[in-house]
């Protein structure tokens, strides 16, 4: 038997819940890493080439975020969809939806890219950076933007098959696309020569073209593994006519999946305004100290995510307990996980920061960074546990609720007032602007995102979640049904 399981051994539906959530999960862990090599390869090449460039990054990978986060609803909608069509076992439903989704997407994509080219440098210099970062962070993302409907391809293929109950082929897709951007990293950023063959030293700007190069690939290679129907769901080029009524369904699963995103992302933004109030070596350090959060939190992303995609087929199948039993059994396991990883991190953060530079200044702004949030990991399990339930009951109006109010009501505020010593002296260490207000902000907002969402669990109003609720697609209205009453999102 292999290590990995490929979907047609996992049965979601059936039998013990640990077994199943671990072998989804753990090819997403590393899809996701992989995903994440990306970026840790940017960071460490360009902090390498300069600081500056290190903090450029710090401000473009926000607004990447931002950029996915806009379109982030559409492959969570299609995931739900999918996912709950496989359940209740409606193969041609569960292609509708996949097929529908990836042009819509597609559609969604170009549109974002071409109004935010025009507009990166005004919105990078309303986050604060310095005139020294401006330059690289406005080329990197130029070249993101004219390159995202390659991102949201990529995106939208990891989430139909995870749907569907396939995490292995999105990670095998994964391996070769990262390899090739980390090979192509130092070569476009430092203007390496091979042969006679000479690069041109393009600096942050070749690490965005590296980046969008790999995810093209993606994209091309997972769209012919849907059209093909050789793993995971299948796509048909006859059900791609975008269905505006069926867009509607989309919308009401998808609009608060991409409300939570993109809140996230404009908290972490409006946070970079908060930054961009200290030193450059601060800016650098917040942004090493989020590429190693990135990495940390996989396992809870990747739980998440199996957690959605288990949630949404047990919701399908009407298998309500076992659905709400995933989610216990992921928020247990995870606050242990990221509990342990927290604790180890707290007493040794200076050798992780140490990987990406060896600016003093930025070494032990880091380091202090991760040891004051180190402690608050478990809790973060927690919450992503259980707001991956409710996506995949399509409850993702709670979902996004949850994070915003962890994020942009507790963390952002938290952080502006303690940070710029707001807090009247006796109540604050110094009583005057200092970048530990920031951390602690952190781990506030970590610990009552998880308490949040768990009380909010508990009240079991995700059951009300099956957004199915539509004709055969082969049928005269493959659209949602308007008053279909089980098909409300967001309605708690």
């Amino acid at each position: 038997m292999s290590f990995f399981k490929g979907q047609e051994e996992l049965n979601l539906t059936e039998g013990g819940i640990v077994k199943p959530l671990f072998f989804l999960s753990l090819p997403i862990v590393i899809t996701n890493l992989m995903q994440t090599a990306y970026n840790l390869a940017d960071t460490f090449w360009l902090g390498q080439y300069s600081t500056e460039a290190l903090a450029a990054i710090s401000f473009a990978f926000p607004m990447v975020f931002l950029l996915i986060s806009l379109g982030m609803g559409l492959s969570v909608a299609g995931s739900v969809l999918v996912a709950q069509h496989t359940g209740a076992e409606e193969t041609e439903k569960a292609e509708y939806a996949a097929s529908q989704t990836v042009s819509f997407a597609f559609i969604a994509s170009v549109i974002f890219g071409a109004i935010g080219y025009p507009f990166v440098e005004e919105f990078l210099a309303f986050l604060g950076a310095s005139p020294e970062v401006l330059p690289g962070a406005t080329a990197y993302m130029q070249v993101v933007a004219l390159g995202l409907p390659f991102m949201f391809g990529f995106f939208v293929f990891i989430s139909l098959m995870r749907g569907a109950g396939d995490t292995i082929t999105p990670m095998l897709v994964m391996f070769g696309t990262v390899v090739i951007n980390v090979i192509l990293d130092p070569f476009l950023i430092n203007g390496w020569a091979v042969g006679p063959i000479a690069f041109p030293e393009l600096g942050i700007q070749g690490a965005a073209i590296a980046t969008i190069f790999s995810r093209a690939l993606a994209m091309l290679v997972g769209l012919y593994i849907m059209l093909s129907g050789t793993r995971g769901i299948q796509i048909n080029v006859a059900d791609m006519k975008p269905d505006l009524q069926y867009l509607r369904k989309i919308l009401r699963i998808g609009v608060p999946a991409s409300i939570e995103g993109t809140g996230r992302a404009l908290s972490i933004n409006a946070l970079l305004i908060v930054v961009g109030l200290f030193s450059t070596s601060v800016v650098a350090a917040f942004g090493i100290g989020t590429r190693v959060f990135s990495v940390i939190f996989l396992p809870a992303i990747a739980v998440a995510r199996g957690v959605e995609t288990m949630t949404g087929q047990n919701v399908g199948a009407g298998k309500y307990d076992r659905a709400q039993e995933a989610n216990y059994v992921a928020a247990k396991g995870l606050f242990g996980i990221l509990g342990v990883v927290g604790v180890a991190i707290f007493f040794v953060p200076t050798p992780i920061v140490s990987v990406f530079t060896d600016d003093p200044a930025v070494l032990d702004v880091g380091a202090q960074f991760l040891r004051y949030v180190a402690l608050s990991f478990g809790f973060i399990g927690i919450q992503r546990a259980f707001t991956g339930g409710f996506r995949g009951a399509g409850k993702t109006l709670i979902a996004a609720a949850i994070s915003i109010t962890a994020l942009a009501v507790i963390r952002l505020p938290v952080s502006y007032v303690a940070s710029q010593g707001i807090l009247p002296t006796d109540l604050w260490f110094l009583g005057q602007p200092d970048v530990r207000g920031i951390w602690i902000a952190f781990f506030a907002s970590n610990v009552a995102g998880a308490v949040i969402a768990w009380l909010w669990f508990r009240r079991g109003t995700w059951r009300a979640g099956d957004v199915r609720g539509t004709p055969d697609p082969s049928g005269s209205e493959p659209g949602p049904e308007p008053d279909d009453a089980e098909a409300t999102i967001g309605d708690d």
